[in-house]
């Protein structure tokens, strides 16, 4: 089944229009819990849209620091919905400590300031001054590049996306979610499966806004500039800030608005 099928339900609503009810059949997306588990233990259970749950499991570990290396990674299986991760003997896994932290981070138990100075003593921090330079141009083509990669969103209108781009602004991979989050992981699972090299990804382009979690997660997979079609958040610019991130926001209608490290894009 493809990825596309496995994401669409059809459901059943009564249409009210101005001369009238009808009955339709309507495409809506799939939202379904998937428990990922390393060394069949689990460690996390998020609600997300079935498709590329093993990039999915991936990016996921991936940013929370499990993973360093596509090396780590012994075997991945992936079975209804549940992703079970082996690692190598050699990969440190602290269980204790990816359980805490994925249960503070789910139930905001560590909120405002705190968050960017715990995000930063993990020693996360893009240098300034690289060579990533992006022309405005490119910026403007992300959002109808991004949005030519939604094909689930076409027929539910339900669901963000990601997607990794090069610095000439052309999609390298989009996957779409119900979680602008899962999303995100996604691609970064991705570039994990397939060893790519980061420098040919600097671009993360989300569909919706820029939460905290979004730059953390760009940040943990070192990517430096993030763009973004809607706002960024008060905490997502300030960890952007700190760490090195260019962050993008609002970009449509031609126009976007910069709120960290601008070189990147106007030069220094």
């Amino acid at each position: 089944m493809s990825s596309d099928r496995m994401a669409i339900a059809q459901a059943t609503a009564q249409r009210v229009v101005a001369d009238g009810v009808q009955s339709i059949e309507d495409p809506v997306a799939v939202e379904a819990p998937l428990e990922i588990r390393v060394e069949t233990r689990p460690v996390s259970v998020t609600m997300r849209t079935p498709g590329a749950d093993e990039e999915l499991a991936l990016g996921f570990l991936w940013t929370e620091r499990v993973l360093s290396s596509r090396d780590d990674v012994l075997d991945i299986r992936a079975e209804g919905d549940r992703v079970d991760v082996f690692l190598r003997p050699e990969t440190p896994f602290d269980f204790a400590r990816l359980s805490r932290h994925v249960f503070a981070s789910s139930s905001c138990g560590v909120c405002g300031k705190a968050s960017v100075e715990l995000a930063m003593q993990t020693g996360d921090r893009l240098d300034p001054e690289d060579r990533l330079s992006v022309t405005p141009d490119a910026i403007h083509g992300l959002p109808d590049r991004l949005r030519a990669a939604q094909s689930v969103f076409d027929a539910t209108g339900g669901l963000h996306a990601a997607a990794l781009c090069d610095s000439a602004g052309q999609v390298v991979v989009a996957r779409e979610d119900v979680g602008r989050h899962n999303a995100a992981d996604k691609v970064i699972g991705w570039r994990v499966l397939s060893d790519a090299n980061a420098d040919s990804t600097p671009i993360l382009m989300v569909s919706g806004r820029v939460s905290f979690e979004i730059v953390q997660k760009a940040l943990a997979a070192r990517i430096p500039l993030i763009a973004a079609v809607s706002a960024p958040t008060s905490l997502a610019i300030e960890l952007a800030k700190e760490s090195g991130v260019t962050l993008i926001g609002f970009l449509r209608s031609g126009r976007f608005n910069l709120y960290a490290h601008p070189h990147r894009v106007l030069g220094p």
